[in-house]
């Protein structure tokens, strides 16, 4: 549900300047809008965007998995390296007592002696060897079972090794389709500021001279992509959240700050846009859709959030702007640029 609510006069001035904006005698300048190059530019790095995002994920995939399994074959060293000193005990005894019966004067006739029958000295001598057979036999096992631990151990931290070296270059991957898609999307509103020159122009002659068109070109300047994903949105959830507190997307900064990442957008405007649309959320045309998102119901705002926010990225571009405005809210761009290029300046 969109927020229409504006005056009379806005309604006037904008209504005249999309007019403008149709390249009519009304407009002494003709707007230039953004060029098919700088288009197909950001289209080009956005797909770049997106698949270097799913690299990077997938690489930092694999580095965590290889870290349980070197987690978990550590604690097995650890618990064999605990039972060892028992079984080195043992195995020990028994080899010691084996020793001094064999090294005393008639072992053989001391066995026969003690024993109350020839059953019972085999008993004994059978039982004899089975312990220190059982013992040895447990220490090898324990020493093998070590050594293939060991060499384990060896074989994840050289993987493990190569998994981080490909997570770092697919970091790097990322965080240079960001700067790409940045310099696109900055070409972008290059080229849309002299379409912002003459619709200021035109409404100031529409007014008589007497207004202009408040329209700016938004400062992207305080979202830094030279930073890891962690952090980024670490800062970004947090200024989200104070943003939306107390509306129903309250706590969900965490998501938009995620999807902004592997998108590539400015983590603002998707906020920002559920504001102009449904007082964030509040005022939902369809399920979970605060954004007038099409006739779309979703299943969840996590849903919903990395689906706009994708959308953005595809057919928008990296920040808001007049083209887009145009697109998103044809009726009532002019209002709906300044109203959310508003909000997005508060968080």
């Amino acid at each position: 549900m969109r927020n229409y609510g504006h005056t009379h006069k806005a309604l006037v001035i904008g209504a005249a300047l999309a007019f403008a904006l149709s390249g009519t005698a009304l407009c002494p300048t003709s707007a230039l809008a953004v060029t098919q190059e700088t288009e197909a530019q950001l289209t080009e790095t956005q797909k770049k965007l997106e698949d270097s995002a799913a690299a990077y994920d997938k690489a930092t995939e694999n580095v965590a998995k290889l870290q349980a399994q070197i987690d978990e074959n550590n604690a097995l060293i650890a618990e064999l390296e605990a039972k060892l000193p028992e079984q080195q005990r043992k195995a020990s005894q028994v080899m010691r007592d084996m020793y001094k019966y064999e090294k005393a004067s008639n072992p053989f006739m001391s066995f026969i002696l003690n024993s109350q029958s020839f059953d019972e000295f085999f008993t004994q001598m059978a039982y004899m060897n089975q312990i220190k057979d059982s013992n040895t036999s447990a220490l090898e096992e324990l020493n093998e079972t070590q050594k293939q631990l060991e060499q384990t151990k060896v074989e994840l931290e050289q993987a493990k090794a190569q998994a981080d070296t490909e997570a770092k270059a697919a970091s790097d991957a990322l965080a240079e389709a960001q700067k790409l898609r940045e310099a696109a999307q900055k070409k972008a509103d290059e080229e849309a500021a002299s379409e912002l020159a003459a619709l200021q122009q035109a409404s100031s002659e529409l007014a008589g001279g007497t207004e202009s068109a408040d329209v700016v070109l938004p400062d992207t300047s305080g979202v830094n992509w030279n930073t890891d994903e962690a952090s980024f949105v670490a800062e970004w959830s947090a200024r989200i959240d104070a943003y939306l507190a107390g509306s129903p997307l309250e706590g969900y900064g965490a998501t938009f700050a995620a999807a902004a990442w592997k998108y590539g957008v400015d983590p603002r405007w998707s906020p920002a846009i559920s504001n102009t649309e449904s007082s964030k959320g509040a005022y939902c045309f369809r399920e979970h859709n605060a954004w007038g998102w099409g006739a779309i119901d979703f299943s969840s705002w996590e849903e919903a959030i990395d689906t706009h926010v994708r959308g953005l990225a595809r057919g928008y571009g990296y920040t808001i702007s007049v083209q887009a405005a145009k697109k998103y809210c044809p009726p009532n761009w002019y209002h709906w640029y300044n109203n959310t290029l508003s909000e997005m300046q508060k968080i």
